[in-house]
């Protein structure tokens, strides 16, 4: 007959079980702990990026963001306000020199352009009037002064007579006078005629010049409206990509609206941006490598913005291959403008460690593992970053993102 166990007996016996459990359990835990602990401390050399420091040139440069854009564009901008009545092309046609784009509605203008040819007649009618009156009021004055030359010449002859009359006793004093005086009068009255007529002359002279170039300014007048009359009938002024158009028929444009653009898509160039505190830095004819995906072309800057819009400096980058397969409009790229050249310097590979000039923590190479240790870096390019000191010709270097393994100083390798 089985006796009953005694419930001292199975208490120590659950206790032992538990005691047993909770030591498998913590083992479990120190061995996960130990191994996550001896994975962390430890990096596969295939996962890591190492650059042997040499001595070398490097160009030195700063980076910038760029846009590829094309080499020639040009916005054709409503001349006048006015409706648009046909749209004869979509984005993306290539058009030839001439080619019609839009149509406005140009009845105003054209309305207006007749007004003033008509009005050309007429003032050419007026000048031509008056050149007649002045010519025929000036030939009358001079036809009198010829008659009062002729007058004046008789009473010279007159006063000699009476002169003569005077000196063999036939004549008088006195009529010898009243002759001298109407021939003096006469002369007199005959110069203040010339100057008038001298005056009258000038004066014609100068209003005749006057209407002339009230005429040619009103022809001027008439050509700018023609030209505007001939612009506002929209057309391709060269052969290129319409890359864009408003094609909304009936839609108001102003005076000054954008209506199309064309663009040269063979050829482009980099529009690039940088911080305003790097603009000395930049200047005309400076080297510039610009980098899309793993391609690189090489080119200079065309041009840069004397003033600095929201902290940011804008600059133009004319490439040597300005039709690269790789270019296309829009792209985005980065842009390194080489500003100094420094020779014979300890340099390393560029990579996501580096961000300026300053102290660096970086893991080097010794033996079977990698070792922090501080390293002054200077100036870069996009290859290459300077090292002023804390590392020696011949140093493995990691150069890849260790951020993860920032506390720890030693890392073994496998």
């Amino acid at each position: 007959m089985d006796r009953k166990i005694p419930k001292e007996v199975l208490r120590k016996e659950r206790n032992v079980k538990l005691i047993k459990l909770g030591a498998v359990i913590l083992g479990s835990i120190i061995v996960i702990a130990v191994v996550i602990s001896l994975l962390r401390e430890s990096i596969n050399l295939k996962n890591i990026q190492l650059s042997t420091v040499d001595n070398g040139t490097i160009e030195v440069s700063v980076s910038a963001s760029g846009k590829v854009v094309p080499a020639f564009e040009e916005t054709i901008i409503a001349p006048i306000e006015s409706r648009i009545v046909e749209v004869y092309k979509k984005a993306g046609d290539l058009v030839d020199v001439g080619t019609p784009l839009v149509k406005l509605d140009l009845q105003s203008i054209e309305t207006d352009y007749r007004k003033m040819l008509d009005e050309l007649q007429v003032r050419q009618y007026r000048l031509e009037q008056q050149r007649i009156k002045n010519s025929s009021t000036l030939s009358n004055t001079e036809m009198q002064l010829k008659v009062n030359d002729m007058q004046i010449d008789k009473m010279q002859v007159e006063v000699r007579n009476e002169r003569y009359l005077d000196s063999i006793g036939a004549g008088t004093t006195d009529k010898v006078r009243e002759t001298e005086l109407k021939y003096n009068v006469a002369k007199l009255e005959q110069e203040q005629s010339r100057k008038k007529f001298e005056n009258d002359r000038k004066v014609a002279d100068s209003e005749l010049r006057v209407q002339e170039l009230e005429l040619e300014i009103f022809r001027k007048s008439l050509a700018e409206t023609k030209r505007i009359l001939d612009d506002a009938q929209i057309r391709s002024p060269r052969k290129a990509i319409l890359t864009y158009i408003n094609n909304q028929v009936g839609t108001r444009v102003l005076q000054g609206t954008q209506v199309a653009i064309l663009s040269d898509l063979s050829h482009f160039r980099i529009d690039g941006e940088i911080a305003d505190s790097y603009g000395d830095r930049i200047s005309t004819g400076n080297k510039v490598v610009v980098r899309i995906g793993s391609d690189e072309l090489i080119g200079a800057v065309s041009n840069v913005t004397p003033l600095s819009k929201n902290g940011v400096i804008q600059f133009s980058v004319q490439l040597d291959d300005d039709n690269h397969q790789r270019l296309r409009s829009g792209l985005k790229t980065d842009v390194y403008v080489m500003n100094a050249i420094k020779e014979d310097v300890m340099r390393i590979a560029n990579g996501p460690y580096y961000t300026g000039q300053g102290s660096y923590e970086l893991f080097v190479l010794n033996g079977n593992s990698l070792e922090k240790r501080k390293v002054q870096l200077g100036e870069s390019n996009y290859e290459y970053v300077e090292v002023i000191s804390g590392l020696q010709s011949g140093d493995k270097v990691v150069v890849s993102d260790m951020s993860q393994y920032r506390n720890k100083n030693k890392l073994k390798v496998n």
